[in-house]
């Protein structure tokens, strides 16, 4: 089964296009758990269990398990063999060249396991092309990004008028998708972006952080992002879902969260 037909199909099960990250913050751990990578271990498996029948993937964010060393890395490593369910989006944002991208795709897909990855195009194709040899998994390609600094770069316009990301989406349309495991990440606090984006890539996945804590709206970002028929939208929340609560209850809290977001996102999707 490719990464593509797994997110339709647990999306299908789930009711939900949802997608909850994983960053965890040591600091910000309950008080009663170790702020260590043993607490973080605990802290995620918690959340994914709470939440896995209310989301269509999980996105661990590998900065936050690299901070923490060999131990965060082994952490991250048996959290995604928990095999949840809905799959797992491994939020990397790699992208180098040669033998260099080679060892990234190989740690990403064969070592860890991880279901889809998120790539950073800034260095061209052939940066890209390891991990998207790898054709049942997904490749998310920084596009637009949630970050005010994004219309650094993001926004330049080119010769023939449209912004640089619009030429991203271009790319991975029309040269880089030829597996058909290519998508896209567009922030939800650019909604315009992500119109102009999904009209552009109708049938491509898109995922969509930045709902929740850095103040994107959900029914905004569907009617915005929603495709035609199968919605295609990935809507990532990390910190509204993992921190809804600091006390013994957590999971249960954040399944709560998770909840009023999976059905935010699906009164949207009626209505849209």
């Amino acid at each position: 089964m490719t990464f593509r037909e797994a997110v339709l199909a647990v999306a299908r099960q789930n009711q939900s296009w949802l997608c909850v990250g994983l960053d965890p913050e040591p600091g910000r751990l309950p008080p009663h758990m170790r702020a260590d990578a043993d607490g973080v271990f605990a802290f995620c498996a918690a959340i994914i269990e709470a939440t896995a029948d209310l989301v269509c993937a999980f996105k661990p964010n590998i900065a936050f398990f690299e901070a923490l060393g060999a131990a965060g890395m082994n952490a991250l490593d048996r959290l995604i063999k928990l095999r949840p369910g809905p799959p797992v989006i491994l939020d990397a944002k790699r992208g180098d060249i040669g033998s260099t991208a080679e060892a990234y795709a190989r740690a990403v897909f064969d070592h860890l396991g991880a279901d889809a990855v998120t790539l950073n195009p800034y260095l061209g194709g052939d940066a890209l092309d390891p991990f998207l040899r790898y054709a049942d998994r997904g490749c998310f390609i920084l596009c637009k990004t949630s970050n005010p600094g994004s219309a650094d770069l993001q926004d330049i316009p080119l010769a023939d008028g449209r912004p640089l990301y619009m030429a991203v989406a271009d790319y991975a349309r029309d040269v880089w998708n030829v597996h058909g495991n290519v998508g896209l990440v567009v922030g939800a606090t650019q909604p315009d972006a992500l119109i102009a984006v999904r009209r552009a890539c109708p049938s491509m996945l898109l995922l969509i952080p930045g709902v929740g804590a850095q103040g994107g709206d959900p029914a905004l970002t569907v009617r915005a992002a929603a495709a035609t028929g199968e919605p295609l939208t990935i809507v990532n929340a990390s910190r509204a879902v993992l921190y809804a609560d600091d006390g013994p209850h957590f999971a249960a809290a954040a399944r709560r969260a998770a909840q009023r977001l999976r059905d935010s996102i699906n009164t949207a999707l009626v209505a849209r």
